[in-house]
């Protein structure tokens, strides 16, 4: 069982007020952890592969690529700014 001090200390450092009711309360919950966490340090884990997540997941996202646009769809886009510049859009200054 971890000591009444430590359970203080570990409180402090979460910065959570207790009082001596629930610092006995900690004390016992936490020792209880730690003694289920020493419980599991004892299952043989070889040859487990591990995992982040319970079930399978992967990035679906699509390749980091420019589309291809032909120069009639650019054209129109540029048509459709509300300024431009050299075939770039053009907006107001943000720095002075």
């Amino acid at each position: 069982m971890i000591s009444k001090e430590e359970t203080e200390h570990i409180a402090k450092l979460a910065r959570l007020g207790l009082g001596e009711v629930e610092i006995k309360k900690y004390q016992k919950d936490l020792s209880a952890i730690l003694d289920y966490i020493e419980k599991l340090k004892e299952v043989n884990i070889e040859g487990v592969k591990p995992f982040t997540h319970a079930a399978e997941i992967f990035n679906v996202s699509r390749p980091d690529k420019p589309a291809k646009k032909t120069r009639e769809q650019t054209d129109k886009l540029i048509a459709l700014m509300p300024d431009s510049k050299d075939r770039f859009l053009k907006v107001k200054s943000v720095f002075e």
